[in-house]
């Protein structure tokens, strides 16, 4: 079953916040893609190359969009396709077909069905990480959690007041500690209060500094190791919180991250606010980390379990401008 099979099932609200969320990367990388596949008159070498320049530009990144383009090749001699515009559906299938690489990828995150979640968010400084844990913290609320967040970001300054302001606006309790303060410290506290007070979820902040390779694994090894003590299963997930805007440096962050730790998802901050939303794909290609979440707004209520047949809606929205 193809992408636009699957596609028809979607409901209409999702499918217009995803199509405004990604309108600037629809209007800019891709803006011409369904010109050059309507006016092309075959499908040759010459377009081939324009749709390689067109992907690269969305920051899908090379290496996949190589594997990519190799892939259309493949699929149009074997169906000996003729004309440009057959490629439009091939292009969205086989995009879903990179996300998902032969597997079942659910966006959802793995709670643990038997009490406490610990989630482990994991990112540079900027990238959005507190307000990503605030906005999934009030989800969880929403649906009648017991949520606790922790403030292990101890050693950027404000990071922990800005937490607990968030901590408060959403109605949730927090654990803080001092600036300065060892990180794992905060943890025990944490997860011995949450076991304590039969909390659901745990939602753990970490430091956001990349001096070195080695500090950040060490750092996050003993936060690790301070949570297992306590609960062996612990963390959950550890999700990676990258900047969309920042285009291939976030692909060089998720590999530094995923080196330091076992990232099992990643949450793509600011989509709508970059032209190059193909980093999603990138991400997922070269990494092979799946995306838990996307932000499509400045809103509490902005951050959104990822979807692929809503993403590549959003991407190539203008191919379906008949349909709606």
């Amino acid at each position: 079953m193809g992408f636009f099979d699957l596609f028809k099932r979607k409901d209409k609200k999702k499918k217009e916040k995803y199509k405004m969320g990604l309108h600037k990367t629809r209007e800019g990388a891709l803006s011409t893609l369904k010109e050059i596949l309507e006016k092309s008159e075959n499908i040759d070498d010459d377009l081939f190359d324009k749709l390689e320049e067109i992907f690269i530009m969305a920051d899908i990144g090379v290496d996949t969009v190589l594997d990519f383009i190799d892939g259309l090749k493949d699929e149009v001699k074997n169906k000996n396709l003729k004309k440009p515009i057959e490629l439009q559906e091939m292009i969205m299938d086989r995009m879903f077909e990179i996300y998902l690489n032969g597997e079942v990828v659910n966006a959802n995150l793995k709670l643990n069905k038997n009490g406490l979640s610990v989630i482990l968010f994991v990112g540079v400084n900027g990238v959005g990480k507190t307000t990503s844990i605030a906005k999934i913290a009030n989800q969880y609320k929403k649906e009648g959690k017991k949520v606790l967040l922790a403030a292990g970001d101890t050693f950027r300054a404000g990071a922990v007041a800005q937490l607990d302001v968030w901590a408060k606006r959403v109605g949730v309790d927090i654990v803080t500690k001092p600036d300065g303060t060892d990180p794992s410290a905060v943890m025990y506290d944490a997860i011995t209060k949450a076991k304590k007070e039969n909390y659901d979820i745990l939602l753990c902040d970490t430091a956001g500094r990349l001096q070195n390779k080695v500090n950040l694994m060490n750092e996050l090894a003993k936060m690790k190791r301070v949570l297992q003590k306590e609960m062996p299963d612990a963390p959950h997930e550890t999700l990676l919180v990258i900047d969309a805007t920042t285009g291939q440096n976030g692909m060089s962050q998720a590999k530094a991250f995923k080196e330091a730790t076992d990232v099992t998802g990643v949450i793509l901050t600011k989509l709508d606010g970059t032209s190059k939303g193909g980093i999603v794909l990138a991400i997922r290609h070269e990494m092979g980390i799946p995306i838990k979440y996307i932000g499509l707004g400045e809103g509490v209520d902005d951050l959104e379990v990822f979807d692929i047949e809503q993403y590549l809606y959003g991407l190539f929205a203008d191919f379906f401008e008949e349909e709606n």
